[in-house]
């Protein structure tokens, strides 16, 4: 088995072994450190020595032995030690799959929107400290220490293994699938940095929710996150140039986009449309879909896209939401009336200096013949973001509308 073999495999087990660790002795910040101490093994000795007969139970058996050797350790355990220690180390694990109920854990409510993506990419993705440090370009040390302070809110709240009940589950089902859109979206348009995709988040997003739809196939908006994953990220490669420069939706060759992650996500879109009650990601799925429908950019069902847009607006209100929404509604009936749309959010404290406001407004206000105001909304927007290759692309289009504009009106 290759390298990269052995790791897709170690990331697909992690959560398995840590689920199956936890429900059994709980103390889930001491059996997480015991998983990633069995990984960091299997990742040293499997390349070397070959992977074995039984991966899973090799996980499992290694991970028991530290978590004994961390009982051992701790004189005020000792009563739990020995019962821990008496038991017969298992060659093999149960055939359930805990992932589910670990991702629960992993977006506790009592933890911040940070903690739990960091604590999910972690102890679900099976990623590293440094590989998620990475990813958000923070220092290593900020990221353990914030990785450290969800766990010990997790044993603080003394939270149970088991999934909640009722509107409870629902609840908490929805911050799991928020915390996995967050990630998604920090890989596919990062925030900050040189690179405006980060292939590696986005996929262990994808990967992390299609384990949850294996398990909840039935649940439309886990069927519409996926979807709208696979959609956007079929897209991947046409977003940018050979040099990494950024290439805007109406302007990416289309025959690039990845055919076989747009049917998936299509058939998942007809699927998940069924049931009565409409969610956001559904209808951002359905939205995708439409432009993944599209042969060419003119060929947009814009009316289609708008309306989409005015329905979540109504059951999911966002500022990004009534952003997307004047631009459907720009290319439908003209830039005047998008930007009317656009002043809106000008007293929205959220949008406040955004670059997405002032590129949008800087667009809308070029196509309308505006090009001083459009010179200066591009140059602002460049400005207000810390992404390098969204910097260059609204500074080069600040550059093509400047050549456009009077002499009398260039700086």
């Amino acid at each position: 088995m290759t390298e990269p073999s052995i790791e897709d495999l170690l990331r697909e087990l992690t959560p398995q072994v840590l689920g199956t660790l936890v429900r059994r002795h709980g103390r889930f910040e001491g059996c997480e450190d015991a998983v990633q101490e069995a990984v960091l093994a299997a990742a040293v000795q499997w390349p070397a020595g070959g992977v074995p007969d039984n991966p899973r139970g090799w996980l499992m058996t290694v991970a028991s032995r530290r978590l004994i050797d961390q009982l051992r350790s701790e004189h005020a355990r000792r009563e739990r030690e020995a019962a821990t220690a008496a038991e017969v180390l298992p060659e093999d694990v149960p055939g359930t799959d805990d992932t589910l109920d670990l991702l629960f854990l992993c977006c506790h409510p009592t933890l911040t929107a940070a903690s739990r993506t960091a604590l999910t990419l972690r102890a679900v993705g099976g990623l590293t400290t440094a590989e998620i440090a990475r990813a958000f370009l923070v220092p290593e040390a900020t990221m353990a220490a914030r990785i450290s302070r969800a766990k010990q809110r997790i044993r603080a709240a003394g939270s149970s293994f088991d999934l909640p009940d009722g509107a409870e589950r629902e609840e908490r089902l929805r911050v799991v699938l928020h915390v996995l859109y967050l990630i998604f979206n920090e890989g596919y348009s990062a925030s900050s940095g040189s690179e405006l995709y980060r292939a590696d988040l986005a996929r262990e997003a994808i990967r992390l929710v299609r384990m949850v739809y294996a398990q909840l196939p039935q649940d439309g908006e886990v069927a519409g996150l996926l979807a709208l994953m696979l959609l956007t990220h079929a897209r991947r490669e046409a977003r940018t140039t050979a040099a990494g420069d950024l290439v805007p939706l109406d302007k990416q060759d289309r025959t690039t986009w990845d055919r076989g992650l747009i049917d998936e996500g299509m058939q998942l879109v007809k699927a998940s449309l069924a049931p009565p009650t409409l969610g956001p990601y559904r209808l951002q799925a359905a939205i995708a879909a439409t432009h993944a429908a599209a042969d060419t950019a003119e060929e947009t069902d814009w009316p289609q896209v708008h309306a989409l847009y005015l329905i979540l607006e109504r059951i999911a209100p966002n500022p990004m939401v009534t952003l997307n929404r004047a631009i459907a509604l720009a290319e439908t009936e003209g830039p005047a009336a998008g930007l009317a749309l656009l002043s809106t959010l000008d007293s929205d404290e959220r949008m406040a200096g955004h670059h997405r406001l002032l590129s949008v407004r800087a667009h809308l206000l070029e196509q309308n013949g505006d090009t001083a105001g459009a010179y200066e909304h591009y140059r602002l927007a460049a400005k207000s973001t810390a992404s390098i290759a969204e910097q260059r692309y609204l500074e080069s289009r600040a550059g093509q509308v400047r050549t456009r504009m009077p002499p009398h009106s260039r700086d």
